[in-house]
Order: C-alpha cells, then structure tokens, then sequence
C-alpha cells in the first residue's frame, strides 16, 4: 500500500506514526500491569534500554560518514568526561555540522 504525501498523505502518515506510537506505549504499559516489579524485572528494563540505544548508534558508526563518527565519539567521551550527556549531544551535533561543513 502506497500513501501519496501530497496533499493530506503527510498527515496521514503522521496520526498513523502518532497512533501506533500510543498503542505500543499503552499497550506496554497493560502488559506490565499484570508483571510484579522484582529485581529481576527491574535489571531486564535497565538492561533493555542499554541495548536499545546500542542497536540504534552502531549501525550509524558503521555505515555513517565522517561527520557522524565523529560526533559520535564526541558525544561518547563527553559524556564519560563531564558526566553532562545533555551538553555532550549538543557538542556532537555541531561537531557533525562542523565536519560535514569543511
């Protein structure tokens, strides 16, 4: 199924993007519900957004250009260095715009 992005096919996809952004937030949410919040439960969450975050930057290492490395590793030694990430992302950002630039 093809949505046209003109005229209102943008917006379509957005509220479908929107809802089933909802639907799995929700629906995580009713499951865990029903889950008692052990130790154990507790290392599985901490642990699952770790390698969540890791599937998402590796491939962008691997198959990014220069810039993103690059701001990649500023972000990750600043974030190790002044224990700010929030001030690291922002310093890899404009060192990818800053290579990507040059």
């Amino acid at each position: 199924m093809m949505i046209d992005t003109a005229g209102f096919g943008t917006l379509s996809i957005i509220l479908i993007m929107a809802a089933v952004t909802v639907l799995t937030r929700w629906g995580g949410i009713f499951l865990m519900s029903y889950i008692p919040i052990n130790y154990r439960v507790q290392q599985f969450i901490a642990a699952m957004s770790g390698s969540v975050l890791v599937a998402i930057i590796v491939p962008m290492f691997v198959r990014g250009d220069m810039g993103a490395k690059a701001a990649l590793l500023v972000t990750l030694f600043g974030t190790l260095l002044i224990k700010k990430p929030l001030i690291a992302i922002t310093v890899g950002i404009f060192t990818a715009a800053f290579i990507r630039n040059i």
